[in-house]
Order: C-alpha cells, then structure tokens, then sequence
C-alpha cells in the first residue's frame, strides 16, 4: 500500500473508528434530577459498552439504570448463516450517577 492510498483511507478509518465510541451527554428527568443519556449504538458496540461508558462517566461511584432502549436481538431464523448482518443496532440507557 503506498502512501497516497494510505492518506485517501484515513478519514475512512477514523470514521470507524468513531462509530465504535460510546457517547454520553446530560439529561434531566421529569422529577428535575440530572442523568446521563449514553448512546453505544452500531455494530461496534454492545450494551456492555454502554455499561462501561456510565461507570467512568459516574467516575467509579456507580450508577442507578433509570430506562433503556434499543434494538432487540433478531431471532435465529432471522440471521444469514447464524450472523446478523446489516442490521443497525440502536442502543441507549440513561442512568443517574450515586
């Protein structure tokens, strides 16, 4: 691979490698107190993402789990060869730091 072809790939690659992050941005619930809205959404992540996401954005103090929402896991029957493939994933959950 030369270098030009290498330039023309990089924003491609930090493209995907951006889609693997899990974000996090302050909400406020019904009852006034302040949250966290996590999106860990995409192929890249799981939920597992978005739990690690609010243990270090509640700094290791942990985290109360107020809602989630997302995709739900398709059925077997519904998989090519037993993968999910090209299905977009949704994934959020909005947790309140202790």
């Amino acid at each position: 691979m030369n270098t030009r072809t290498l330039h023309r790939m990089l924003p491609l690659i930090a493209l995907l490698a951006l889609a693997g992050c899990a974000t996090s941005e302050t909400t406020y619930l019904n009852n006034g107190e302040q949250g966290l809205s996590i999106d860990c959404s995409g192929e890249a992540n799981s939920w597992a993402s978005c739990y690690e996401k609010a243990d270090a954005s509640c700094a290791g103090t942990g985290y109360r789990i107020v809602g989630t929402e997302g995709t739900p896991a398709p059925k077997e029957s519904d998989k090519t060869l037993g993968v999910d493939v090209g299905n977009y994933k949704t994934r959020s959950v909005v947790v309140v730091c202790k």
